[in-house]
């Protein structure tokens, strides 16, 4: 039961770094910010993969999400 609950709270914090970073991205392509929003691609992605290599997301769930991120971060330029 312990071992459940401290795994719980860990993908908890690893899907609310997620939202957080995807929020950052979406505030940065609403801004028309090239820069910012690259950055932003970058450590949102990266938390992304990690998450789905822990196990938190699916592997095709974090494929899907950076995807739509690109595409929003390149349909600025």
């Amino acid at each position: 039961m312990r071992q459940s609950r401290k795994r719980r709270l860990g993908n908890v914090s690893t899907k609310t770094l997620v939202k957080t970073r995807i929020k950052a991205l979406l505030t940065a392509v609403e801004e028309n910010d090239r820069e910012k929003s690259a950055d932003a691609l970058f450590k949102a992605s990266s938390v992304i993969a990690k998450a789905s290599a822990k196990g938190v997301l699916h592997k095709n769930t974090a494929s899907r999400k950076i995807s739509r991120l690109t595409r929003k971060v390149n349909a600025l330029s």
